[in-house]
């Protein structure tokens, strides 16, 4: 009879080892339940995200084809590359390139007009300085470019380049690559450009200065 009840007694308490055993693992499985979402919560995120803007900044391949503007910014030469937007009329963007360093900057704002009023930033994320210029009849741009606080103005000048143009030394006019070209001797033969395209040969005489749109 002793032995009876306790073997009945080693069986309760069995009963509450496995059921405790049970009742922890329950417990774990409901803890990592939270985990495992907020887990995968982040992944699902860090794959939407845009990937990181990697510095310095290099130039971008969505800028490549948009219009070219060469001269100088303060004392130093730059290449700005500038175009619509494709989901704002009025909205520009692009980026600015320094010809001494190589150094990338990106821009964006509005046109309205041949008022041109952009931001720019150096990584991407923050903001460092504001311009302000009016595009001319010919196509260049002047104006000036201030720190984030208006502080610090520096005058920026820049003529439109032509497709396919070299980019003139610092100082000299962005127009200088068109007049070093070597001009046809007199009596030579002049190639119509119409003529020149039927044959797959090239037009004489270059192509007009590119604008950005409004």
């Amino acid at each position: 009879m002793r032995e009876l009840k306790a073997m009945k007694g080693a069986v309760r308490r069995r009963g509450w080892v496995v059921t405790g055993v049970a009742a922890l693992l329950c417990a774990g499985a409901a803890a990592m339940l939270p985990a495992q979402a907020w887990a995968e919560s982040d992944a699902v995120k860090e794959l939407a995200a845009p990937p990181p803007i990697q510095l310095p900044l290099k130039p971008s391949p969505e800028f490549a084809k948009f219009p070219r503007y060469a001269g100088m910014l303060g004392s130093r030469q730059i290449v700005l590359k500038l175009g619509p937007k494709s989901d704002d009329p009025s909205g520009v963007h692009g980026e600015y390139q320094f010809t001494d360093t190589g150094a990338v900057i990106l821009i964006a704002g509005d046109r309205d007009g041949d008022t041109l009023e952009v931001e720019e930033s150096n990584d991407g994320t923050h903001i460092t300085g504001n311009w302000v210029g009016k595009f001319a009849a010919d196509g260049s741009v002047a104006g000036d470019r201030m720190n984030v606080d208006d502080s610090d103005p520096q005058p920026f000048d820049l003529k439109p380049l032509a497709a396919g143009q070299a980019v003139p030394p610092a100082g000299a006019p962005a127009s200088a690559a068109n007049k070093a070209a070597p001009q046809p001797s007199a009596g030579a033969a002049t190639v119509p450009a119409s003529s020149a395209a039927a044959t797959g040969g090239h037009a004489v005489g270059g192509v007009s200065n590119l604008q950005t749109g409004e």
